[in-house]
């Protein structure tokens, strides 16, 4: 049992459907409150529309106060069935909830606060838990350490785009001019950031020939740069997930089948099987 919940009653009962996921009544209630988020959401993006607001006011105040006041209760609850009540206050969940209740209530005093239940779509976050993709953890873990590996090179890379795009901004200013409507050296190396991004706005173009051969080029350009550091972190991140050593082809699992990629491995990585030394 959970060292937070109370050892009998209708508490534990409530904190067992509240903070649980394991049951049925634990994965309704959870799911019922994220569909209740969800429609606080897409109520407050309706209320920024002021022709929809202004059709359908009435409704959509309603709607919010009813969503407010079920998450009022549900804060509540979460208090009353919790043997360390500040823990959850004042943990990040905790916070947001409040965070996310109070804005209706605030609007009596201060205009435009309702919109701050915005903050509800942190509330989200639940969705991890009740989906149980905790699993996944690991998987982030290994992509902070290929970008915390890769940042050198990373920034290497961005040094000499920058380089690049001063370069080839100054040379665009002198052969396009104000006159064209690249008004100055950082007006300049802003088109070139921009076109060799391929986004191109489309705000600034070169007119003359020259100036058009060069866009050509950096344009072309551009689609080999960006995938540069997605070369860079994705094989950072193969070398944290398998490790640098070579896959052992003449082995595999007696139990799942599963092919043994690291030499050295002594367990399954699928089944976590203790693996034959042969």
């Amino acid at each position: 049992m959970n060292e937070d919940q109370p050892n009998k009653g209708w508490r534990s009962k409530l904190h067992e459907i509240i903070y649980g996921t394991h049951t049925p009544a634990g994965k309704l209630f959870d799911i019922i409150l994220l569909v209740l988020i969800l429609y606080s959401i897409i109520i407050v993006m309706l209320e920024s529309v002021p022709r929809f607001d202004k059709k359908y006011h009435d409704f959509l105040d309603i709607s919010e106060w009813v969503v407010t006041l079920l998450f009022t209760i549900e804060y509540i609850l979460r208090i009353i069935c919790i043997k360390r009540p500040l823990k959850y206050v004042f943990s990040f969940f905790g916070v947001i909830d409040l965070l996310s209740t109070i804005p209706k209530y605030l609007s009596f005093f201060i205009g435009g606060s309702q919109f701050m239940t915005a903050f509800r779509a942190l509330r989200l976050l639940r969705v991890f838990r009740i989906l149980k993709l905790v699993r996944f953890v690991g998987e982030s873990n290994n992509l902070i350490r290929a970008l915390k590996a890769s940042r050198t090179k990373i920034f290497v890379f961005v040094f000499f785009v920058l380089i690049v795009s001063v370069l080839l901004g100054t040379i665009m200013y002198m052969i396009e001019g104000p006159e064209h409507g690249f008004n100055s050296i950082p007006h300049s190396v802003y088109w070139t950031i921009v076109t060799l991004t391929t986004v191109g706005y489309g705000d600034i173009s070169p007119e003359t020939a020259l100036g058009q051969l060069i866009a050509t080029l950096i344009m072309i350009i551009g689609y080999g740069i960006i995938a540069v550091p997605t070369g860079i972190v994705s094989a950072e991140y193969a070398a944290s997930k398998y490790g640098e050593k070579e896959v052992d082809d003449g082995r595999s699992c007696q139990n799942c089948g599963a092919e043994i990629v690291r030499s050295d491995a002594v367990y399954c990585r699928k089944c976590g099987e203790r693996l034959s030394e042969d």
